[in-house]
Protein backbone atom coordinates (compact mmCIF):
# COMPACT_ATOMS: atom_id res chain seq x y z
CA UNK A 1 0.00 0.00 0.00
CA UNK A 2 1.11 3.50 -0.80
CA UNK A 3 1.10 6.52 1.52
CA UNK A 4 -1.35 9.00 -0.04
CA UNK A 5 -0.34 12.56 -2.10
CA UNK A 6 -0.26 15.53 0.19
CA UNK A 7 0.06 19.06 -1.35
CA UNK A 8 0.76 21.71 0.81
CA UNK A 9 0.20 24.70 -2.01
CA UNK A 10 -3.19 23.23 -2.96
CA UNK A 11 -6.17 25.33 -2.13
CA UNK A 12 -8.57 24.41 -5.58
CA UNK A 13 -11.06 21.97 -5.95
CA UNK A 14 -10.39 21.23 -9.49
CA UNK A 15 -7.01 19.65 -11.44
CA UNK A 16 -4.96 22.42 -13.24
CA UNK A 17 -5.58 20.30 -16.58
CA UNK A 18 -3.67 19.11 -19.86
CA UNK A 19 -3.93 20.45 -22.81
CA UNK A 20 -7.54 18.60 -24.42
CA UNK A 21 -7.92 17.54 -20.92
CA UNK A 22 -11.93 17.96 -20.14
CA UNK A 23 -13.88 17.43 -16.90
CA UNK A 24 -16.32 15.24 -17.08
CA UNK A 25 -18.08 14.60 -13.84
CA UNK A 26 -17.77 16.49 -10.11
CA UNK A 27 -19.34 15.43 -7.25
CA UNK A 28 -19.23 17.57 -3.81
CA UNK A 29 -19.18 16.59 -0.25
CA UNK A 30 -17.47 12.62 -1.26
CA UNK A 31 -15.93 10.89 1.46
CA UNK A 32 -12.47 9.27 0.39
CA UNK A 33 -11.72 6.44 3.24
CA UNK A 34 -8.26 6.64 3.20
CA UNK A 35 -6.17 3.72 5.09
CA UNK A 36 -3.80 6.11 6.86
CA UNK A 37 -5.79 8.75 8.44
CA UNK A 38 -9.14 7.67 7.88
CA UNK A 39 -12.17 9.44 6.20
CA UNK A 40 -11.38 12.66 4.19
CA UNK A 41 -14.90 14.81 3.03
CA UNK A 42 -14.13 16.69 -0.04
CA UNK A 43 -14.86 17.21 -3.67
CA UNK A 44 -14.45 14.46 -6.63
CA UNK A 45 -13.55 15.34 -10.09
CA UNK A 46 -13.30 12.73 -13.06
CA UNK A 47 -11.73 14.30 -16.16
CA UNK A 48 -10.95 12.05 -19.29
CA UNK A 49 -7.66 11.48 -17.85
CA UNK A 50 -7.73 11.65 -14.27
CA UNK A 51 -9.58 11.22 -10.98
CA UNK A 52 -8.76 14.00 -8.31
CA UNK A 53 -9.54 13.96 -4.98
CA UNK A 54 -9.10 17.14 -2.41
CA UNK A 55 -10.05 17.78 0.75
CA UNK A 56 -8.98 21.25 1.77
CA UNK A 57 -10.68 21.32 5.13
CA UNK A 58 -7.58 19.66 6.37
CA UNK A 59 -3.85 21.90 7.02
CA UNK A 60 -2.21 20.99 4.99
CA UNK A 61 -4.97 20.26 2.50
CA UNK A 62 -5.06 16.67 1.17
CA UNK A 63 -5.20 15.54 -2.74
CA UNK A 64 -5.09 12.51 -4.26
CA UNK A 65 -4.12 12.57 -8.28
CA UNK A 66 -4.57 9.51 -9.80
CA UNK A 67 -4.86 8.86 -13.45
CA UNK A 68 -7.17 6.37 -14.93
CA UNK A 69 -4.60 4.36 -16.53
CA UNK A 70 -3.65 2.75 -13.23
CA UNK A 71 -7.10 1.47 -12.57
CA UNK A 72 -7.95 -1.99 -13.54
CA UNK A 73 -11.13 -2.24 -11.75
CA UNK A 74 -13.83 -0.31 -11.02
CA UNK A 75 -16.37 -2.01 -8.70
CA UNK A 76 -19.65 -1.26 -6.59
CA UNK A 77 -19.62 -1.68 -2.78
CA UNK A 78 -23.06 -3.35 -1.35
CA UNK A 79 -25.15 -1.27 -0.44
CA UNK A 80 -25.86 1.32 1.82
CA UNK A 81 -24.24 1.52 5.52
CA UNK A 82 -25.70 2.16 8.78
CA UNK A 83 -24.19 5.72 8.01
CA UNK A 84 -26.62 6.22 4.48
CA UNK A 85 -23.22 6.34 2.73
CA UNK A 86 -23.08 4.13 -0.88
CA UNK A 87 -19.85 3.09 -1.78
CA UNK A 88 -17.54 2.13 -5.09
CA UNK A 89 -13.76 0.98 -4.81
CA UNK A 90 -11.24 1.43 -7.31
CA UNK A 91 -9.00 -1.45 -7.63
CA UNK A 92 -5.31 -0.15 -9.09
CA UNK A 93 -2.61 -1.84 -11.10
CA UNK A 94 -0.17 -0.72 -8.65
CA UNK A 95 -2.13 -2.66 -5.22
CA UNK A 96 -3.50 0.58 -4.35
CA UNK A 97 -7.24 0.02 -3.42
CA UNK A 98 -9.37 3.22 -2.76
CA UNK A 99 -12.94 3.16 -1.64
CA UNK A 100 -15.16 6.37 -1.94
CA UNK A 101 -18.24 7.00 0.12
CA UNK A 102 -21.48 9.25 -0.85
CA UNK A 103 -24.41 10.35 0.95
CA UNK A 104 -27.66 7.86 0.14
CA UNK A 105 -29.72 10.73 -1.13
CA UNK A 106 -26.50 10.87 -3.93
CA UNK A 107 -27.25 7.25 -5.49
CA UNK A 108 -27.91 9.27 -8.47
CA UNK A 109 -24.59 11.00 -8.46
CA UNK A 110 -22.67 8.08 -7.91
CA UNK A 111 -24.32 6.59 -10.94
CA UNK A 112 -22.70 8.96 -12.66
CA UNK A 113 -19.28 9.13 -11.16
CA UNK A 114 -19.47 5.11 -11.38
CA UNK A 115 -20.70 5.07 -15.47
CA UNK A 116 -17.82 7.97 -15.96
CA UNK A 117 -14.90 5.64 -14.14
CA UNK A 118 -16.10 2.67 -16.34
CA UNK A 119 -16.01 4.91 -19.70
CA UNK A 120 -12.88 6.62 -19.38
CA UNK A 121 -10.87 4.21 -17.44
CA UNK A 122 -11.25 2.11 -19.96
CA UNK A 123 -11.36 4.08 -23.03
CA UNK A 124 -10.60 1.63 -25.83
CA UNK A 125 -13.58 -1.02 -24.27
CA UNK A 126 -15.62 2.17 -24.96
CA UNK A 127 -14.75 2.99 -28.63
CA UNK A 128 -12.80 6.05 -27.12
CA UNK A 129 -9.02 6.72 -27.82
CA UNK A 130 -6.32 6.90 -25.06
CA UNK A 131 -5.66 9.82 -23.44
CA UNK A 132 -1.93 9.93 -25.16
CA UNK A 133 -3.62 10.36 -28.37
CA UNK A 134 -5.73 12.74 -27.29
CA UNK A 135 -3.03 15.38 -25.48
CA UNK A 136 -1.18 14.74 -28.87
CA UNK A 137 2.07 16.70 -27.03
CA UNK A 138 5.02 17.62 -29.26
CA UNK A 139 8.05 16.86 -27.85
CA UNK A 140 11.73 18.05 -29.35
CA UNK A 141 13.14 14.73 -30.37
CA UNK A 142 11.88 11.47 -31.32
CA UNK A 143 10.78 9.45 -28.47
CA UNK A 144 11.93 6.08 -30.28
CA UNK A 145 15.91 7.31 -30.47
CA UNK A 146 16.33 9.05 -26.68
CA UNK A 147 17.63 5.61 -25.25
CA UNK A 148 20.38 3.70 -28.40
CA UNK A 149 21.60 0.48 -26.86
CA UNK A 150 25.36 1.04 -28.39
CA UNK A 151 25.63 4.14 -26.78
CA UNK A 152 24.56 3.03 -23.46
CA UNK A 153 27.01 -0.20 -23.70
CA UNK A 154 29.59 1.82 -24.93
CA UNK A 155 28.86 4.57 -21.42
CA UNK A 156 29.33 1.00 -19.84
CA UNK A 157 32.66 0.08 -21.00
CA UNK A 158 31.88 -2.51 -23.72
CA UNK A 159 32.62 -4.13 -26.03
CA UNK A 160 35.94 -4.87 -23.85
CA UNK A 161 38.11 -7.93 -23.74
CA UNK A 162 35.72 -10.26 -21.64
CA UNK A 163 32.02 -9.08 -23.48
CA UNK A 164 31.16 -8.36 -27.05
CA UNK A 165 27.83 -7.08 -28.30
CA UNK A 166 26.04 -9.06 -30.59
CA UNK A 167 23.20 -8.62 -33.33
CA UNK A 168 21.99 -12.52 -33.44
CA UNK A 169 18.52 -11.03 -32.05
CA UNK A 170 18.47 -8.76 -34.84
CA UNK A 171 14.70 -9.85 -35.67
CA UNK A 172 13.93 -11.23 -32.35
CA UNK A 173 14.06 -14.82 -33.76
CA UNK A 174 16.49 -15.95 -31.26
CA UNK A 175 14.07 -14.74 -28.57
CA UNK A 176 11.49 -12.40 -29.57
CA UNK A 177 10.41 -11.51 -25.57
CA UNK A 178 14.47 -10.05 -25.60
CA UNK A 179 16.14 -6.65 -27.14
CA UNK A 180 17.54 -6.84 -30.37
CA UNK A 181 21.30 -6.14 -29.02
CA UNK A 182 22.42 -8.37 -27.01
CA UNK A 183 25.76 -8.46 -25.05
CA UNK A 184 27.13 -12.01 -24.05
CA UNK A 185 31.12 -13.67 -23.53
CA UNK A 186 33.44 -12.61 -25.99
CA UNK A 187 34.24 -16.16 -26.55
CA UNK A 188 30.80 -17.39 -27.13
CA UNK A 189 30.00 -17.23 -31.35
CA UNK A 190 26.70 -16.87 -32.32
CA UNK A 191 26.01 -20.54 -33.12
CA UNK A 192 26.34 -21.24 -30.21
CA UNK A 193 24.19 -18.83 -28.75
CA UNK A 194 21.39 -20.66 -30.74
CA UNK A 195 21.93 -23.98 -29.13
CA UNK A 196 22.19 -22.39 -25.61
CA UNK A 197 19.19 -20.49 -26.15
CA UNK A 198 16.83 -24.16 -27.49
CA UNK A 199 17.64 -25.05 -23.96
CA UNK A 200 16.48 -22.28 -22.17
CA UNK A 201 12.93 -21.66 -21.83
CA UNK A 202 11.51 -19.15 -24.48
CA UNK A 203 15.14 -18.75 -25.30
CA UNK A 204 16.12 -16.21 -23.04
CA UNK A 205 19.76 -17.09 -22.61
CA UNK A 206 21.82 -15.01 -19.98
CA UNK A 207 22.62 -12.05 -21.22
CA UNK A 208 24.55 -8.92 -19.37
CA UNK A 209 22.26 -6.74 -17.58
CA UNK A 210 24.67 -4.68 -15.36
CA UNK A 211 28.55 -4.14 -15.19
CA UNK A 212 30.52 -2.93 -12.08
CA UNK A 213 32.78 -0.16 -13.87
CA UNK A 214 35.92 -1.40 -12.00
CA UNK A 215 35.80 -4.50 -10.78
CA UNK A 216 33.74 -5.62 -13.70
CA UNK A 217 31.58 -8.19 -11.47
CA UNK A 218 28.15 -8.39 -14.03
CA UNK A 219 24.79 -9.43 -13.23
CA UNK A 220 23.33 -11.77 -16.03
CA UNK A 221 19.53 -12.88 -16.73
CA UNK A 222 17.96 -15.75 -18.25
CA UNK A 223 14.97 -18.37 -17.77
CA UNK A 224 15.22 -21.31 -16.30
CA UNK A 225 16.56 -24.42 -18.02
CA UNK A 226 14.54 -26.73 -20.18
CA UNK A 227 16.12 -29.61 -17.94
CA UNK A 228 13.11 -31.72 -17.33
CA UNK A 229 12.13 -34.97 -15.35
CA UNK A 230 14.94 -36.77 -16.41
CA UNK A 231 17.48 -34.01 -15.88
CA UNK A 232 18.65 -33.27 -19.56
CA UNK A 233 21.86 -31.40 -19.80
CA UNK A 234 23.53 -29.25 -22.47
CA UNK A 235 27.03 -28.69 -22.79
CA UNK A 236 26.60 -25.84 -24.62
CA UNK A 237 24.78 -24.20 -21.65
CA UNK A 238 27.70 -25.40 -19.51
CA UNK A 239 30.20 -24.26 -21.43
CA UNK A 240 28.01 -20.77 -21.80
CA UNK A 241 28.06 -20.43 -17.82
CA UNK A 242 31.44 -21.16 -17.43
CA UNK A 243 32.47 -18.10 -20.09
CA UNK A 244 30.50 -15.91 -17.52
CA UNK A 245 32.20 -16.34 -14.70
CA UNK A 246 35.71 -16.29 -16.79
CA UNK A 247 34.61 -13.34 -17.51
CA UNK A 248 35.39 -11.87 -14.15
CA UNK A 249 38.61 -12.46 -12.83
CA UNK A 250 38.68 -11.52 -9.33
CA UNK A 251 35.43 -14.76 -9.26
CA UNK A 252 35.71 -18.35 -8.63
CA UNK A 253 31.86 -19.14 -8.34
CA UNK A 254 28.96 -17.97 -10.27
CA UNK A 255 25.73 -17.77 -8.26
CA UNK A 256 22.73 -18.43 -9.69
CA UNK A 257 19.55 -16.65 -7.61
CA UNK A 258 16.34 -18.28 -8.67
CA UNK A 259 13.36 -15.63 -7.78
CA UNK A 260 11.32 -18.94 -6.90
CA UNK A 261 10.53 -21.23 -4.09
CA UNK A 262 12.37 -24.10 -3.96
CA UNK A 263 9.53 -26.52 -3.98
CA UNK A 264 8.04 -24.77 -7.52
CA UNK A 265 11.57 -25.14 -9.35
CA UNK A 266 11.04 -28.65 -8.59
CA UNK A 267 7.77 -28.74 -9.80
CA UNK A 268 8.16 -27.20 -12.79
CA UNK A 269 10.89 -29.99 -13.56
CA UNK A 270 7.54 -32.06 -14.70
CA UNK A 271 6.59 -29.20 -17.45
CA UNK A 272 9.89 -29.44 -18.81
CA UNK A 273 11.43 -26.38 -16.82
CA UNK A 274 13.54 -27.25 -13.78
CA UNK A 275 16.72 -25.22 -12.19
CA UNK A 276 20.91 -25.57 -12.50
CA UNK A 277 22.03 -29.08 -10.79
CA UNK A 278 25.03 -28.13 -8.89
CA UNK A 279 26.23 -31.54 -10.41
CA UNK A 280 26.37 -30.13 -14.40
CA UNK A 281 27.96 -26.58 -13.55
CA UNK A 282 30.68 -27.31 -11.54
CA UNK A 283 31.68 -23.50 -10.44
CA UNK A 284 28.15 -22.40 -9.66
CA UNK A 285 26.43 -22.05 -6.41
CA UNK A 286 22.22 -22.47 -6.59
CA UNK A 287 20.34 -20.27 -4.34
CA UNK A 288 16.61 -20.17 -3.98
CA UNK A 289 15.37 -16.35 -3.28
CA UNK A 290 12.39 -18.37 -1.61
CA UNK A 291 9.45 -15.47 -3.59
CA UNK A 292 6.10 -16.21 -3.49
CA UNK A 293 3.97 -16.26 -6.75
CA UNK A 294 1.97 -12.49 -7.31
CA UNK A 295 -1.18 -14.16 -6.55
CA UNK A 296 0.03 -14.73 -2.81
CA UNK A 297 1.82 -11.45 -3.24
CA UNK A 298 -1.15 -9.53 -4.86
CA UNK A 299 -3.18 -10.89 -1.64
CA UNK A 300 -0.83 -10.15 1.05
CA UNK A 301 -0.96 -6.61 -0.27
CA UNK A 302 -5.29 -6.63 -0.10
CA UNK A 303 -4.72 -7.53 3.70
Amino acid sequence: MFPPQVLRDSSKEEPQLLPNEIVQDMAKDVTYICPFIGPLRGTLTVTNYRLFFNCIDRDPAFVLDLPLGVVSRVEKIGGASSRGDVSYGLVCKDMRNLRFAHKQMDDTLRKSIFEVLMKFAFPVSNGLQIFSFEYGQVFPENGWKVYDALTEYKRQGIPNESWRITKVNDHYELCDTYPSTLVVPVNIPDEELKRVAAFRAKGRIPVLSWIHPESQATVTRCSQPMVGVNGKRSKEDEKYLQAIMDANAQSHKLFIFDARPSVNAAANKMKGGGYESEDAYQNAELVYLELKTFKKTFTHFKK
